[in-house]
């Protein structure tokens, strides 16, 4: 019995959950009207993460300063918004706080990062679509044809925040 039990704990450890490769695209996924989208409103879909090097960010609105590190490093860097942007996914069913209370925090967020594009995610869609982890912090970075060039799901040492800089580097100079 305490294999089993040890067996289901370590299969659904949040670090293998990930079913995202590094050089793969991942699944079309689309958030739209119930299932969440922009905090707009509108819809937003997976199709959008080409054309540039993203960093999409799925965040436990709980977790939210987990890796707050990591957007000041991206920040400070001042890549130029042509070639790179940052999408802020919300795992808005992970928490217990009223959407109207995430809404302002992320008013707020968007007012530090106006580049930033935030969406919502209402159903977990990003966690059973993609496997990223559903009360955490996952990091992705995304190649500008739209494959897996990082992933994370912890908070983010300072040599795993190199990396990720220098994958956006080289892969904006390609």
């Amino acid at each position: 019995m305490k294999h089993i039990l040890f067996l289901i704990f370590f299969l659904s450890s949040p670090a293998l959950l990930a079913d995202l490769k590094i050089g793969e695209a991942p699944p079309f996924l689309l958030l739209e009207g119930k299932a969440g989208g922009r905090v707009d409103g509108s819809a937003w879909s997976s199709a959008e993460l080409t054309g540039k090097v993203h960093v999409l960010m799925y965040v436990d609105p709980d977790k939210v300063k987990v890796n707050s590190h990591v957007e000041e490093a991206l920040a400070n860097e001042g890549f130029d918004p042509q070639n790179f942007a940052t999408i802020g996914a919300i795992n808005m069913a992970a928490s217990w706080k009223p959407d109207f209370a995430i809404d302002l925090i992320l008013k707020g967020k968007q007012e530090k990062y106006p580049n930033t594009v935030y969406v919502r995610d209402k159903n977990r869609a990003f966690v059973s679509q993609w496997g990223l982890v559903d009360q955490g912090y996952h990091v992705l970075g995304v190649s500008g044809d739209g494959k897996i060039i990082f992933s994370a799901a912890t908070k983010l040492t300072t040599d795993q925040i190199r990396e990720l800089i220098e994958l956006i580097r080289k892969h904006i100079s390609q």
